[in-house]
């Protein structure tokens, strides 16, 4: 998983090494790890001011860290695999997702954070059960903390109400796992990414369909643009059957489409393995892949890609 901070300067990444790395956004330099876990992590968020760090782990655990010296500030345990974890508005509660997995079901725990991280307690807020049919693999939470959004494994889309924990709103537009669930840069619209081969944007008020963006490969995540009425979109062909295809055959290029017509613009190279991760940069002037070979790639648009007429 791939995150910027706030102002973009910094950036987060997770993957299958159990080890969260901060980079320096503008030359690519690391700046550190932290140290804890002992799985494949899965989940990571920073909060608003860059001082904490946030991650959920196939090693049933979810950590919080200072940002700055790497100090593992607070363990939580869970039942099975921690899937996804997100803040809330303010940084005073996290979500946690455990996976459906060793005869646990999938929930989505809530805990209160503290500035102390001494008085933070293992005691949940609220644990949400009910109506998750199978793995919860992103989280979003609204921008006043009043609700969360889920995706699932199941190709679900569900909105939660947070004072009581009902579902609001539940949705299945994919056929297949969805991998990616992202904001636009007001929240006003989210995206989805899943195997089905497509993306789709969706209206965060009502969880209308709004675009579809067809591939030939399953997708394994997706971003908004908050410069340009473009998508970008991450994917390519299985993992285990990338040692013997080669780039073109294993269609590992990232690509980017217009947001409202669904045309594509364009394709950038680089990755030789499925891309499963992307975001942009909070100023809309860069992007980040992380791909199944082992690489992150910070992509800097050239001054063409801001001169061009897209509409």
């Amino acid at each position: 998983m791939v995150r910027f901070n706030r102002e973009g300067d910094i950036l987060f990444t997770s993957a299958k090494d159990s080890s969260p790395t901060a980079w320096w956004a503008s030359s690519g330099e690391r700046i550190g790890t932290y140290k804890g876990h002992t799985g494949v992590v899965w989940g990571l968020d920073v909060t608003h001011g860059t001082d904490r760090v946030l991650t959920g782990s196939g090693d049933n655990s979810a950590r919080l860290f200072e940002a700055s010296t790497g100090k593992c500030l607070y363990t939580w345990s869970f039942p099975s695999p921690v899937r996804c974890v997100a803040l809330a508005p303010g940084d005073r509660v996290a979500a946690m997702s455990n996976a459906k997995l060793m005869g646990q079901e999938s929930a989505i725990h809530f805990m209160r954070l503290a500035e102390d991280a001494t008085a933070i307690e293992e005691d949940r807020i609220m644990v949400i059960k009910d109506g998750l049919e199978s793995t919860v693999i992103r989280m979003l939470f609204g921008p006043t903390g009043e609700w969360i959004l889920s995706a699932s494994e199941d190709g679900t889309v569900s909105k939660w109400d947070l004072e009581t924990g009902t579902r609001l709103q539940s949705v299945k537009e994919h056929t297949a796992p969805i991998t990616d669930m992202q904001f636009s840069k007001e929240a006003e619209q989210f995206i989805t990414s899943s195997t089905d081969q497509s993306a789709r944007l969706m209206d965060t008020r009502d969880l209308r369909h709004l675009k579809t963006y067809q591939t030939d490969r399953p997708v394994n995540s997706a971003a908004v643009s908050p410069l340009f009425d473009h998508v970008l979109l991450g994917g390519g062909q299985d993992a285990s059957k990338v040692t013997t295809t080669a780039d073109r055959e294993g269609k590992f290029e990232a690509r980017l489409y217009h947001k409202i017509y669904t045309s594509e613009l364009g394709r950038i190279k680089g990755h030789f393995g499925p891309i499963n991760t992307v975001a942009f940069s909070p100023d809309g002037r860069q992007y980040v892949s992380g791909g199944e070979d082992g690489f992150v790639r910070l992509h800097h648009f050239d001054q063409d890609y801001f001169d061009r007429k897209y509409d």
